[in-house]
């Protein structure tokens, strides 16, 4: 199962699923972070955290643990 965090700099991946429940779920569909949506990784901090991401055209930041929530294709 690869998940956005493995996902390599400047790699344009798809949404699998969200995996997990609760706020941080919520806090990603939120987002606009959703089954089928790309993810752009953009840029990753010195130790991983946190990541640069464009998703639907807007800039975010997710924290690696939020990034191993989300399954990619």
């Amino acid at each position: 199962m690869a998940t956005l965090k493995d996902a390599a700099f400047g790699k344009e991946v798809k949404v699998k699923r969200i995996v997990g429940e609760g706020p941080v779920r919520r806090r990603l569909m939120d987002m606009g972070i959703t089954k089928g949506c790309t993810i752009v990784v953009n840029k990753t901090a010195p130790l991983g955290d946190p990541l640069e991401v464009t998703v639907r055209g807007y800039e975010l930041s997710l924290r690696k643990s939020e990034a191993s929530l989300i399954e990619i294709e």
